[in-house]
């Protein structure tokens, strides 16, 4: 077992100093075939029906979704909805970067895209209306992990798939965590600038006025706010699965960004599908790797020896569930959420079962570590791409970001 150990450690090193990641995956699989003398004529034909299933086509078309949405601008319309609403609350601003992020990602399914949308039009508003420039920045980063966690979330699409769990089941068990973390950080974002004098929206004279106000920009924003219920709706009710729900989000959004808005060109989609079937292609590779590595541990008892050896350094399931959790935010510090996702759901799902963790239970402690990882110092790269949106240096958001990112962890 200590080699197969050096080998995960070996395979964060190589990532942490700039090697692909479906490459190290690729040497990871490599060493344990070398390691167990597994057979390839028996892995590769096994492997290969996980990544010929039906359901991996939902994956380049709901990563074509969000991209064409994050490219239409679109998002401004949602943030001005939930202005409307609590914006004239002292502190609600901050619930509207956060609320607004929620809603991002339920529509695009990923968390850069969602700090990247909301973030360059909610940092500058936050900081003029007398938000520190840090806490803004730690909010939308923080804010970001919902991408991971709220349907149709892309990372847990591929859990579903590796780990044979149904997708909506997947996305449900997400959703419970995402609806709390919205909550405290709204909360929080309202308590951290209680002594702060800040701009608010005006307050509408009479509560006529407030539902007019909320009725305009609901209609402004309703061709946006109507795709979660045409996705999720369609998928919950029975009416089409996950992968027919992206084709119709993608024939939808083109739609209303190419056709009615006319704020994407020709150039805009061929991109959006170009990098589309790059991130597909790389995260199917992957896909197919950590497969061959998990059959592998699987066959040689590898999985279930792991599992003991938890359970002899306690046998108390909580303590089990926080070692995995430490694993996790570090795996999410050292590789983004989809890498994370996979890896995570082909090599410790197997040890999860083992130590009796219920799989959308697993589903949902993968989604949260693994984003908050990725707001984790030193590497936290979503914190550090909305400090480069924000224009604001690392010394002004870390200290809000880590205390949010500890309250996400409760």
């Amino acid at each position: 077992m200590e080699w197969v150990i050096l080998g995960f450690v070996a395979v964060m090193a190589i990532i942490m100093i700039g090697v692909p990641v479906a490459m190290a995956f690729g040497l990871l699989a490599l060493y344990f075939i070398i390691l167990f003398s597994a057979d390839p004529a028996y892995l590769l034909p096994t492997c290969f029906i996980k990544i010929r299933s039906v359901v991996l086509l939902s994956v380049p078309l709901f990563i074509l979704f969000g991209m064409i949405l994050d490219s239409s601008g679109l998002a401004r319309r949602l943030i001005d909805f939930v202005d409307s609403m609590i914006g004239h609350i002292k502190g609600g601003l901050g619930a509207v970067t956060v609320v607004t992020t929620a809603m991002f990602s339920a529509i695009s399914g990923t968390d850069s895209a969602a700090i990247a949308c909301i973030g360059t039009v909610m940092i500058p508003r936050l900081v003029d209306h007398g938000y520190p420039r840090g806490l803004a920045t730690a909010l939308i980063a923080c804010s970001g992990i919902l991408g991971q966690l709220v349907p149709p979330s892309v990372p847990m699409i591929f859990y579903a798939i590796i780990t044979g769990n149904s997708i909506p089941a997947v996305w449900l068990a997400t959703l419970g965590p995402a609806i709390l973390i919205v909550i405290m950080y709204s909360l929080l974002s309202a308590f951290a600038v209680r002594k702060v004098p800040i701009k608010t929206v005006p307050k509408p004279p009479n509560f006529t006025a407030y539902v007019s106000r909320i009725g305009k920009s609901g209609l402004k924003a309703s061709p946006v706010l109507v795709i979660p219920l045409i996705i999720l709706g369609g998928i919950y009710g029975g009416l089409v699965t996950p992968t027919e729900a992206a084709c119709v989000g993608v024939f939808y959004v083109l739609i209303l960004a190419w056709g009615i808005y006319q704020v994407v060109g020709w150039s805009d989609i061929k991109n959006a599908i170009i990098q589309a079937s790059i991130i597909s292609g790389v995260v199917i590779i992957m896909i197919f790797f950590t497969e061959i590595s998990s059959k592998i541990l699987i066959v040689e008892g590898v999985t279930e020896d792991l599992a003991n050896f938890l359970v002899e350094i306690s046998p108390n399931v909580y303590v089990i569930l926080f070692l995995l959790n430490i694993v996790l935010l570090i795996m999410g510090m050292m590789m983004n959420d989809l890498s994370g996702t996979v890896l995570a759901a082909g090599l410790l799902y197997p040890i999860a079962m083992k130590a009796g963790i219920h799989p959308l239970h697993f589903a949902a402690i993968v989604g949260v570590n693994l984003g908050l990882g990725t707001v984790t110092p030193p590497t936290a790269p979503m914190l550090f791409l909305a400090g480069r949106i924000g224009n604001c240096s690392a010394e002004e958001y870390l200290r809000p970001a880590m205390f949010l990112m500890w309250v996400g962890m409760l």
